[in-house]
């Protein structure tokens, strides 16, 4: 049912310093979003990658195979910083204590 409300806002920016990325993620990350989130990273050229998260609202599976994706391809060498909803998606689904997981 329609309550009216605005759309979820996701956004998902990146900044590039060196080799040094960081991408900023905010609002809802689900099946619309996720492949967004991973090209943005994609999309810049860098040895080092941030994911920051901790503005994110909703993290669902589709999300967790697109950070498991960029967890491949940057193996070593990526940081998620985690919101308390996405620290929880991730321990719930065995991920929480991957090494790219920046701790609490």
């Amino acid at each position: 049912m329609d309550q009216g409300g605005a759309p979820p806002v996701f956004s998902a920016t990146a900044e590039l310093d060196g080799d040094q990325l960081r991408v900023r993620v905010a609002g809802e990350v689900d099946m619309a979003t996720a492949d967004t989130m991973y090209r943005t990273v994609l999309g810049e050229s860098a040895r080092h990658v941030t994911l920051d998260l901790r503005s994110v609202t909703f993290f669902d599976s589709a999300a967790i195979h697109a950070l498991v994706r960029l967890a491949q391809q940057f193996p070593g060498t990526l940081t998620v910083l985690p919101s308390r909803q996405v620290r929880r998606v991730l321990e719930i689904s065995g991920l929480g204590e991957q090494d790219w997981l920046a701790p609490a």
